[in-house]
């Protein structure tokens, strides 16, 4: 079996300030009523199509004792330590050339760990699908998720062949990238019917990305010289330093994936979303309450009354949460940090802005 999964961890924990911290990122963070992280989510995922010994983490090294708390039973040499963050396409080149000098046939699997996906048997139709044609073909395949409505907080993928290209069952040619479009860009894209949200999930063989690196992005490949000896070796730490040192900060689809003639996109119908920040987190969680709100970790005793829309979070088993009166409001209480505000878009990213400032900086 030549089959693998690679599961991108990093990440800053920006976006569910203050639940998640610069030491605390958003792939540890708990994913709702699903009673595990992110990443413990993804992982679990991954072992319907993978045995474990298949599958691999990608996660800064000052992250190592997370990952061994939430994974305390995972090899060690299974997980991919990076000394700096540099961006996916240096993590997907870290992961490629792994899987190279262990398996030189690997067909793999990318994907971040910040979805919400109802693992059903469309998704896994998508995965083995995927997997089957990336064995068969050089080609990288990005899952595209026919979109349900025009949301400005997904990117999006144009798609040769428009709306009849869905049903086809087959990866279709990629044509343009879109990283979050306003509202009204959204919008005509999928009245369009050629474009589909980019999943964040890739597929291909090992061989064919590096290919495809070496061509697009050789300021990246070119720092790997050496790796059939390094990796595995007991130089292998020094040189990771040194290639992640130099190493340009991008991600994949800005360094190879807009660039690369072959790419296709496989159309899928699977439930899934991008939890980027908390108003997607409370759009696509199921677990609210009779009035719609959110009630995640409150540990002591919660009165709530006249409320509706909320986000709501204490950690602390002896305080008593009182909140009335409050409509789509975040209100969330770490011992440390007490947050009442607005939980839309434009509220809370001003608000992350702000702590950034270095007043705030022990809070970070």
């Amino acid at each position: 079996m030549h089959k693998y999964c690679v599961i991108l961890a990093g990440g800053t924990g920006l976006h569910f300030w203050p639940l998640t911290r610069e030491d605390f990122p958003k792939p540890f963070m708990r994913a709702g009523a699903h009673g595990v992280s992110f990443v413990q989510l993804t992982y679990r995922r991954a072992l319907e199509f993978f045995p474990e010994d298949h599958i691999y983490i990608v996660s800064l090294a000052k992250y190592r004792g997370l990952l061994f708390e939430q994974f305390p039973d995972i090899s060690e040499d299974h997980l991919l330590l990076e000394p700096y963050g540099r961006g996916t396409a240096t993590s997907i080149a870290f992961a490629t050339y792994t899987l190279m000098a262990r398996d030189p046939e690997a067909v793999m699997v990318v994907t971040a760990c910040d979805h919400f996906i109802k693992a059903d048997a469309r998704f896994n139709s998508a995965i083995n699908k995927a997997l089957d044609y990336a064995a068969s073909n050089d080609a990288l395949i990005a899952l595209g998720i026919v979109p349900t409505e025009p949301n400005p907080n997904f990117g999006y993928v144009q798609v040769e062949g428009g709306r009849k290209a869905w049903h086809t069952g087959v990866p279709v040619s990629a044509k343009t990238f879109t990283e979050k479009p306003s509202e009204e860009l959204a919008r005509i894209f999928v009245d369009s019917g050629e474009f589909l949200w980019n999943s964040g999930i890739f597929v291909w063989k090992a061989s064919a990305i590096r290919e495809e690196m070496h061509d697009c992005c050789p300021e990246i490949t070119k720092l790997w010289k050496g790796w059939e000896k390094a990796l595995g070796s007991a130089h292998e730490a020094r040189f990771i330093e040194r290639v992640y040192s130099d190493s340009p900060n991008n991600s994949i689809d800005y360094a190879v994936l807009e660039k690369s003639n072959r790419l296709t996109v496989l159309p899928c119908d699977f439930d899934w979303a991008d939890i980027g920040s908390y108003s997607a987190y409370y759009d696509y969680t199921p677990a609210k309450d009779a009035d719609g709100n959110v009630i995640e970790g409150v540990s002591g005793k919660l009165f709530v009354k006249d409320s509706t829309g909320n986000m709501l979070y204490c950690d602390n088993p002896r305080k008593l949460m009182i909140v009335r009166g409050l409509k789509d409001f975040l209100v969330i209480d770490t011992g440390d940090v007490l947050v009442i505000c607005p939980k839309d878009e434009e509220t809370l990213r001003d608000t992350s802005r702000e702590m950034k400032r270095p007043e705030f900086e022990e809070y970070r």
